[in-house]
């Protein structure tokens, strides 16, 4: 076992081998009350304690309407090197409110409180807004992508903040040219190399999903933004087309190493693979295509797309895993060979076709996916969204909210009733997914109202928060 010597672990196999089993869960809550706060709660994952499956404690930000969506740290894997940082804060951005949340999970694991709120007002003053993916650098500093400028409109950068100070400094990119649209980013210095993936314009997709916005390239995005790590510079555009509509979750493979990785495009429920070629350059080719499914509702047939929301990749670069918040389905994909993912297992946790009771023409999908999912007496309104693997890759736990606007646009009774968080075991060595019966955390059931569950984290990191680094 290695001997860890600052925050994180040595490897993605040392994570992978040597890592211990999860027992708390930091998973960020939304109100669909918006006269209500947000907030960070922790569950007990410990399957010994007799709390197990609860949320033990809940930590607000002291205002309403922030939207909380994804989190970070101060300090990660990347800064392992360095035994005098500590990984002791989880940062929390807010979509709509622009603030950023530090909250202090050091000293009580279990009793995280709030450290420090930079205003949204600072980050508006650099031009940016609706802050998404947090990440640590091995500089020390934080940096999160921002998908809007201060009004709202689309476009794609980066701020940095002081991990020290807690200090927001100004943004990340140099040079003239700005991606359109943001969302989320990986970076591998290995490569010299940071690519960033695009949702669309703030201002329009806040309002709800507006089908005619698809087509339209001034709401929606489909590319790829590449850029160099050393410079700051975008030096590279790969554009995904219309099957590429919305790259969202992108995931280079954990070895520091490794020049390729995965996108998934939500709108056509299609993963893209992304890799560097022998020029230098980089280039993305279609690997996974999730069909649409044909129904029937009031005599009307429509197409009903699966929506992919979510996608990790196992510490070991073994498995893909993405969610279909549409359909219903998760998804277990062996990437041993990354240029053709095979398909090893598929679990059904609700969907449209069972909340809306629309018929399905396929045979042989219709098994899969009228019926709906009940979890201890509880039936899964919504469908999977948000993943996080354990360590080791046996557990795969699952939320339920996209973004509240949208959750109430499609899954209405979700939002009313509160969302929900279940894990499926996964059989690593044979490759499968089951969904464990007795394993639920209800978010309609909490004490203040229903809540919906996003994005969730483990206390030493994990699998969507660390980015390892290289020396040769």
């Amino acid at each position: 076992m290695s001997c860890c010597k600052g925050p994180g672990y040595a490897s993605p196999l040392d994570a992978f081998n040597n890592g211990p089993r999860e027992e708390l869960l930091y998973v960020v809550c939304v109100r669909p009350n918006k006269n209500k706060q947000d907030y960070l709660a922790t569950v007990d994952v410990d399957s010994k304690s007799p709390t197990y499956g609860q949320v033990i404690h809940r930590t607000y930000t002291g205002v309403t309407e922030d939207e909380l969506h994804h989190s970070g740290w101060n300090v990660c894997s990347s800064c392992h090197d360095n035994a005098a940082l500590k990984r002791d804060l989880l940062i929390m951005p807010g979509l709509h409110s622009c603030n950023v949340y530090a909250v202090d999970v050091g000293t009580d694991p279990r009793k995280p409180r709030l450290h420090k709120v930079i205003d949204g007002s600072k980050m508006r003053s650099f031009n940016c807004s609706f802050p998404h993916t947090t990440h640590c650098l091995a500089t020390g500093e934080i940096m999160i992508s921002t998908m809007g400028d201060e009004n709202e409109n689309g476009k794609g950068d980066f701020v940095l903040i002081d991990s020290k100070t807690l200090e927001l400094t100004g943004t990340w990119t140099k040079g003239k040219n700005l991606a359109k649209f943001g969302y989320d980013f990986w970076y591998q210095p290995y490569h010299d190399v940071m690519i960033s993936s695009e949702w669309g314009t703030p201002k329009y997709f806040k309002s709800g999903f507006h089908a005619e916005d698809i087509s339209n390239p001034e709401r929606y995005g489909t590319k790829l933004n590449v850029y160099k790590w050393s410079t700051r510079e975008l030096q590279q555009v790969i554009d995904l087309g219309s099957e590429g509509c919305a790259p969202l979750e992108i995931r280079f493979l954990h070895d520091p190493k490794s020049a390729q990785g995965f996108v998934g495009c939500a709108v056509q429920a299609n993963v893209y693979r992304f890799y560097k070629t022998a020029e230098g350059t980089w280039k993305a080719d279609k690997v996974i295509d999730i069909p649409a499914k044909k129904v029937f509702k009031d005599g009307v047939e429509s197409e009903l797309n699966g929506l992919i929301s979510d996608i990790l990749l196992s510490l070991d670069d073994k498995y893909l895993y993405f969610s279909c918040w549409l359909h219903g389905d998760v998804y277990q994909y062996d990437i041993s060979n990354p240029e053709h993912p095979k398909l090893i297992s598929r679990v059904h946790l609700g969907g449209k076709v069972a909340s809306e009771g629309l018929k399905i023409l396929d045979k042989e999908e219709l098994k899969n996916s009228e019926k709906p999912i009940t979890v201890k007496g509880k039936i899964l309104q919504g469908g999977p969204q948000m993943l996080q693997l354990s360590l080791d890759g046996k557990r795969l736990y699952v939320s339920s909210s996209l973004y509240s606007p949208w959750d109430k646009q499609v899954y209405p009774k979700m939002a009313e009733e509160g969302g929900w968080l279940v894990k499926l075991d996964v059989d690593t060595v044979n490759g499968g997914m089951k969904l464990d019966p007795d394993f639920l955390v209800d978010f309609g059931a909490e004490p203040d109202g229903p809540a919906l569950p996003h994005e969730m984290r483990y206390p030493g990191g994990d699998c969507t928060s660390d980015i390892w680094l290289t020396d040769d």
